[in-house]
């Protein structure tokens, strides 16, 4: 994967394969990322997967998983989600890094790119600012999570 010379010798970012669901959902759960609870579940990542999105996984090769980055398209934009970095491995520039390298995917895939962050998620406003994301207006976002109250 590229962006490796700017990893620490201990830590790679790759893509997904199939078993790596069970420790994605952990991390997911543990850094407050969602996980199957919002209906992302293992036949949901491999759906995404076969339409043309993109799981990355950083991983420490002691600590297993410490990052994610799941990149999903419509053919019109892609939309980025569960991109988080495990805490005790933040401020270290790590999330650059998982972000330089969901960037290109994107701009390879010749997508717009968007991201939903929390208003008060601070780190990650900064973060993807400085990548170059601009402030979409004033829109909030709404969903039906459960087709049955419909």
């Amino acid at each position: 994967m590229t962006f490796a010379s700017e990893l620490p010798e201990e830590i790679i970012i790759r893509d997904y394969r199939s078993g790596d669901f069970v420790h994605i959902e952990q991390f997911w759960e543990e850094n407050d990322l969602g996980g199957s609870v919002r209906g992302d579940d293992a036949a949901v990542i491999e759906q995404t997967l076969k339409s043309g999105g993109h799981l990355l996984l950083m991983e420490d090769e002691k600590a297993g998983i410490i990052g994610t980055s799941w990149l999903t398209n419509d053919n019109r934009r892609t939309y980025l989600h569960h991109f988080g970095i495990a805490e005790p491995f933040r401020r270290r520039g790590l999330g650059n890094v998982l972000l330089k390298a969901s960037l290109e995917i994107a701009r390879k895939d010749g997508h717009q790119i968007k991201i939903e962050v929390h208003r008060n998620n601070l780190p990650a406003l900064r973060l993807y600012q400085k990548a170059g994301f601009s402030y979409l207006g004033d829109y909030d976002v709404f969903i039906i999570r459960n087709l049955n109250d419909i």
